[in-house]
């Protein structure tokens, strides 16, 4: 599955609720996150987000991958490569998606006054995250998540 399908796929699923597991849930104190499809060669999850929740700096693994916003908006802070490191910032809107490749590095956050929810897929399904700081020497690795353990 290329980088351009994920965000169909995303897409997909985002517009059809009535085939997820779940609903759509907030939590006060973490953005919530369920997978809601597992294929062979992908993996869908459904996240929400608070005003103010996020993720850090993190990349997939080496899964690409894509997301959707399907009402808030979110804002993608992205690593800009070289020394010393730098971030750009987007905001994606509702109907709004991304598309990312194995070595995207990147952190998400709702920096809106209005709950947001977004449908993430990626391809392969994840196995690890990687968890990044910014330090004195550029970017740094903070810690590596495996699948199943952490999440």
């Amino acid at each position: 599955m290329t980088a351009a399908d994920h965000l169909a796929s995303a897409v997909r699923y985002a517009a059809n609720p009535h085939d997820w597991p779940v609903a759509p849930r907030f939590n006060p104190m973490d953005r919530w996150y369920h997978r809601i499809a597992v294929a062979p060669d992908h993996e869908a999850w459904l996240l929400t987000w608070l005003p103010g929740q996020g993720t850090d700096l993190h990349d997939h693994g080496g899964s690409s991958g894509a997301f959707t916003v399907l009402s808030g908006s979110l804002t993608e802070d992205t690593v800009v490569a070289g020394a010393p490191a730098r971030i750009t910032a987007r905001e994606l809107g509702e109907g709004a998606g991304r598309r990312f490749g194995p070595r995207h590095i990147h952190r998400i956050t709702n920096r809106s006054s209005r709950p947001a929810i977004s449908v993430h897929v990626y391809g392969p399904a994840l196995t690890t995250m990687t968890r990044y700081r910014i330090g004195s020497g550029g970017l740094e690795v903070a810690t590596v998540e495996m699948a199943g353990a952490q999440w």
